[in-house]
């Protein structure tokens, strides 16, 4: 067993955009030093300033270089920068001793590092935000009721739905309003989405032409699938005697989102990639999140379970948070899940090696659990 990097009680929070919001605040009550990094100090020290931080963290020119320099043994560093730049981040935290956190998916280029963080005693924390996150943490939480409820062995079906989306508390016509990288939400369209249908493999090669609608809580939202829901099959720990009829992790939308979009679907069908991002630019432009808008966000995972003797369990999850003047609802959920991992570094409380929000039930509730008293609000439901 390697030892573990004590946490030195230092975090180095790279990036304040728009997902960064009262985890860091929060952060900053259980660490013994917090450092913020931008793209130079000043701006660093006006986001501070925005979250009403000053004071309470020091602000930084972030650079690779520079973050490298300030590194020590047992430091924490939290990226909030775009995926593509993980990798490098957390190079210099292995070179360095250095536990590394993110809220984004992990990549084939962050996995390859996992071994060396590993066998030195690091800490790598990814997939720990909404979207991957609370997502994992709901579905882990399901599964592990629904195996009690029903069993192992019984040889059942199974409907899986995890659908998330950040939206708009107000709809306009364009039923979105873009609160994150407008080309991120075009180019994730582009990319084909895998996923469980009719108890078979289906590809969406164009994943808006899987929307469907879908009743969440009496209201009617759009969801299509994306990304690979498959191996997710495995992570959750679904039982190998039960049968998947419907597995998918996917997207929400406001009603009316697919044929309020129709012009944009045509240019992803035609489009290069320079008119894509040029696309991207256009509809940043027109549909932006400003001060004057609240964002909402929706989380809804339900499973439901069939035995072949009649018996039946459904669970559901849901989460709906809308902004406030002083917080976005992304913000919030982001940020505060991410700072609740980075915590968990900082206690000594995670292995070294890769960690997602959760790999266990035991420890999803345990999430749940603390995110419930820290104003992350959520509703259960079963039916058994």
């Amino acid at each position: 067993m390697v030892d573990l990097v004590p946490a030195s009680g230092t975090v180095h929070w790279i990036g304040t955009g728009l997902s960064t919001g009262s985890g860091l605040a929060k952060l900053c009550e259980s660490a013994g030093r917090v450092r913020v990094w931008h793209r130079t100090e000043e701006r660093a020290a006006e986001a501070l300033d925005r979250l009403g931080l000053a004071g309470r963290a020091e602000p930084r020119a972030y650079t690779l270089d520079r973050l490298t320099a300030a590194l020590a043994p047992g430091d924490v560093v939290v990226s909030m920068l775009p995926a593509p730049e993980h990798a490098g981040i957390l190079a210099v935290c292995v070179a360095s001793r250095a536990h590394f956190a993110c809220s984004s998916y992990v990549s084939d280029a962050v996995l390859e590092q996992v071994p060396e963080a590993a066998a030195a005693g690091l800490v790598v924390l990814t997939e720990a935000g909404l979207d991957p996150g609370i997502d994992h943490l709901f579905a882990h939480s399901l599964v592990a009721r629904g195996r009690e409820a029903i069993g192992d062995g019984t040889a059942a079906s199974y409907r899986l739905t995890s659908y998330c989306g950040g939206i708009p508390a107000v709809p306009n016509d364009f039923r979105y309003r873009f609160s994150w990288a407008p080309l991120g939400v075009l180019n994730a369209l582009r990319s084909p989405a895998r996923y469980l249908r009719d108890g078979a493999e289906t590809t969406a090669a164009r994943p808006w032409e899987a929307t469907r609608p879908h009743l969440v809580d009496g209201e009617t939202f759009e969801v299509y699938p994306n990304r690979d829901s498959v191996p997710f099959v495995e992570q959750y720990g679904m039982p190998p005697a039960w049968k998947p009829q419907t597995f998918v992790r996917g997207t929400l939308r406001l009603e009316g989102w697919l044929e309020a979009w129709g012009a944009v679907f045509e240019e992803l069908k035609a489009g290069d990639d320079a008119r894509i991002a040029a696309l991207a630019q256009e509809l940043a432009a027109a549909y932006p999140t400003t001060d004057a808008d609240r964002d909402r966000v929706v989380l809804a995972v339900s499973l439901d379970v069939a035995g072949p003797s009649g018996q039946a369990w459904s669970g559901s999850y849901l989460l709906d948070l809308t902004g406030g003047e002083e917080e976005s609802a992304m913000a919030r959920c982001v940020s505060r899940t991410l700072a609740l991992g980075v915590r968990h570094i900082l206690d000594g409380s995670l292995p070294p090696g890769l960690n997602r929000a959760a790999e266990t039930a035991a420890r999803s509730e345990q999430w749940l659990r603390e995110l419930a008293l820290e104003g992350v609000d959520f509703t259960l439901r079963v039916d058994s």
